[in-house]
């Protein structure tokens, strides 16, 4: 600020106090410094301390640079010399090559000349194969550089080229005699050499050759026998699955007996081209024998008969027991070619393991083999029979499902009809059949055909009968059975036989109950020999089979679904109007008691006892009559129906504290009763009963709060009920109900 500037007067004392704040805050300023100077200090102190230290490692410092200078240069002087070095050895071990390969290029002329001339073929192919293991350009480069051999040497490679050539021919028409004289120790030798002689190729094409050669005269022979065959001949219904199996088989023992001979002289790796080959000649022999399966089986002639009997074309149709073996058949050709492909891969994958071929080559070679397979005759003829299997097999279980339930019958000792073991038989033999072909496409097309059934015209049977309803009165079982016994066997039921329409009632909810078991159990079982039938399952086939397996659950609910209405029936026509009577005789009971009704009420209980004699005469005539399962539910249905009538008829009672207790005890008596007749717990059905006791049996209307406050647990009663009980109790005051608080 201008000192020499004129301030005003009326300024003076903004000037003023604005330099005394600033005065303020370079005090504080300086307060906070002096406070900063202890610290200061210290830290100085330890630098000082920490300089002498600084100084030596930076002197340190300097010299292990110098070191690490010092080692590069000598490591960089050492990298050279040992370059040189080893260009220097590089150029000893040519040379000495060099020197070596004209004596053995010589030595392998001579003995090779020799070795022809004594018909020695193998020790010539050896020779040959140590020349062509020779470097080429360095035996040119040595004929080059040593003026005075050259012509010894290249007299000697146009000795070996000459020697190559001859001995090619020889061995290939060595080989060629040795098979048409079928002499295996001759050829074995022969096919030996190709491989020193660099014909690999040639070789296996000429070896794999024969094979297929002796492969289609076995086939061919097979397959005539089994065209002669009688049909007296026990294996004559799967005489084709023989020969097929035959084919195999001597596929798999050619692959066994000479795959080490393969891999001791050709290398391992070349299994895929035997196999390839050997497949050719599979497809052939495999079309042959599906060909002769077809037309001496009649495929087509049954295929259109039963398409004609489905179209409803003709009224004639096949006898399902007369396709059982022609099925058996099937399943054995299609298994059979699944584990053939299964052994001819799990070869070559261990082949190529074993291989010194590369990841990418491998991958591509497993590629090249898998198509071979899928585009192959054998594959097309596997898709053919699973085909036809899928075809026959449907109408097998469809016409025997239909047959089993035509058939019913009911036995005297038996809470089931005939239909239920027949028809879970048969669907179990039919999913068993399909995993036996070892096809997961089979299986869950089975699978589901055995669902689309039993929820179709199986659920639908069930439903069919039970739908007629349970007639009314009383049952006497005994009387009916022999009446129902003949009646079914004529294929009629008389629904005016009340006696035979309530046995058959019974037996079909039964059914049904029953159902559901065999079918949880099927669940599982399948569930376990699947796995181990496929135990590498990829995942996308996993899906297709727990796909396949939940269409099971969808079984089970329909099925539960017919129970729930069979009970529902049952519940209106036999417990519900026998229900009413015995539990509306509560009305005419006086509920009004005094202290010596009170006492003989506690001994006598005329009205619980009457309804307990009566439920047990209802319940015994369903007890032998019902599975464990179904008359347990029918307990429940009873003890919902008892419940729900004995709180409608309370409501239209009037109490006084005594009849309440008596009413208390009556409905735990009942309580335990039902409870002890089913396995079930049925406690949580007679809560409200129990609690509306409760509400009618308490000595003062304050009591109430403790039972139903809003602290209760567990209480069913709204406040609206509870007062509307209370109201039932001529001996309460209504003002004190009324002021009640809930």
């Amino acid at each position: 600020m201008n000192m020499n500037m004129k301030i005003p007067e009326e300024n003076i004392h903004e000037v003023f106090d604005k330099l005394v704040e600033g005065e303020e805050i370079v005090k504080k300023q300086l307060n906070d410094i002096l406070l900063r100077h202890s610290r200061i200090d210290s830290k100085l102190q330890i630098l000082s301390k920490l300089l002498p230290n600084a100084v030596e490692i930076h002197n340190r410092t300097d010299k292990f640079q110098n070191m690490v200078t010092h080692t590069r240069e000598l490591a960089e002087n050492v990298t050279e010399r040992v370059q040189q070095l080893n260009l220097a050895r590089n150029r000893v071990c040519e040379y000495q090559n060099r020197v070596h390969n004209i004596p053995d290029l010589q030595s392998c002329s001579q003995a090779v000349i020799m070795a022809l001339r004594n018909e020695d073929y193998e020790q010539a192919a050896a020779h040959v194969h140590r020349y062509l293991l020779m470097d080429k350009k360095l035996l040119e480069q040595n004929s080059e550089d040593n003026a005075g051999d050259t012509t010894s040497v290249t007299s000697s490679l146009a000795t070996l080229q000459r020697a190559i050539l001859e001995l090619k021919t020889i061995v290939t028409k060595k080989f060629d005699e040795a098979v048409k004289l079928e002499n295996l120790t001759a050829i074995e030798r022969f096919f030996k050499i190709f491989p020193l002689l660099g014909m690999h190729i040639d070789g296996l094409n000429k070896f794999c050759q024969y094979l297929c050669t002796k492969l289609q005269e076995t086939a061919q022979k097979n397959l005539k026998i089994a065209l002669d065959v009688k049909n007296t001949d026990p294996r004559a219904s799967i005489i084709y699955a023989d020969t097929m199996t035959l084919l195999f088989e001597g596929i798999a023992r050619i692959i066994e007996v000479h795959q080490p001979i393969i891999e001791t002289y050709y290398g391992p790796g070349r299994l895929l081209m035997t196999v390839t080959m050997l497949q050719k000649e599979c497809d052939r022999q495999i079309k042959k024998i599906v060909t002769e399966f077809m037309k001496h089986r009649n495929m087509s002639k049954r295929m259109q008969s039963i398409n004609d009997y489905l179209r409803r074309q003709t009224p004639d149709k096949i006898d399902p027991k007369d396709l059982d073996l022609l099925l058996g058949e099937l399943t054995v050709m299609h298994s059979r070619a699944e584990l053939y492909i299964r052994f001819i891969r799990r070869r070559v994958i261990n082949d190529l393991d074993i291989s010194t071929t590369s990841n990418i080559q491998r991958k591509d070679l497993l590629n090249e083999f898998e198509m071979i397979i899928n585009n192959s005759e054998l594959a097309h003829s596997m898709q053919e029979l699973l085909g036809a299997y899928l075809a026959l097999e449907r109408y097998f279980l469809e016409e025997s499902v239909n047959k089993a339930i035509g058939m019913d019958v009911l036995d005297q000792d038996q809470q089931t009809s005939s239909m239920v073991d027949d028809v879970f038989f048969i669907v179990q033999k039919c999913i068993r059949r399909a995993i036996s072909t070892w096809s997961i496409d089979g299986v869950c097309a089975v699978v589901n055909m055995t669902c689309g059934i039993l929820e179709g015209e199986f659920a639908s049977r069930l439903k069919g009968r039970l739908r007629q309803g349970y007639p009314a009165g009383y049952l006497d079982l005994a009387q009916a059975y022999n009446a129902l016994q003949t009646t079914i066997q004529q294929g009629r039921l008389q629904t005016s036989d009340t006696e035979l329409a309530r046995l058959m009632f019974l037996a079909y909810l039964n059914n049904t109950d029953v159902s559901i078991e065999y079918v949880e159990t099927l669940s599982k079982s399948l569930s376990v020999e699947i796995d181990s039938t496929f135990p590498d399952m990829p995942d996308k086939d996993r899906g297709k089979i727990d796909s396949c397996l939940a269409g099971l659950k969808g079984v089970i609910s329909a099925l539960h679904a017919v129970i729930d209405f069979g009970l529902e029936q049952l519940r209106v026509s036999a417990i519900k109007p026998r229900i009413t009577p015995w539990i509306d005789a509560f009305l005419s009971a006086d509920h009004h008691i005094n202290e010596d009704e009170l006492l003989r009420y506690e001994t006598d209980e005329p009205f619980v006892q009457t309804l307990l004699t009566n439920l047990e005469g209802l319940l015994q005539t369903f007890k032998g009559g019902l599975t464990s399962s179904n008359y347990d539910a029918l307990i429940g249905i009873l003890t919902t129906e008892v419940t729900a009538r004995l709180e409608k008829v309370v409501f239209k009672s009037s109490f006084n504290r005594a009849g309440g207790l008596i009413l208390d005890k009556e409905i735990r008596s009942l309580a335990s009763y039902l409870a002890t007749a089913t396995s079930w717990s049925i406690r949580d059905k007679f809560s409200r009963l129990m609690q509306i006791a409760t509400v009618l049996s308490i000595e003062r209307v304050e009591e109430l709060t403790d039972y139903c406050g809003a602290d209760a647990i567990a209480w069913k009663l709204t406040p609206s009920e509870v007062r509307r009980i209370a109201t039932l109790r001529t001996d309460l005051r209504p003002e004190d109900i009324k002021r009640l608080k809930l």
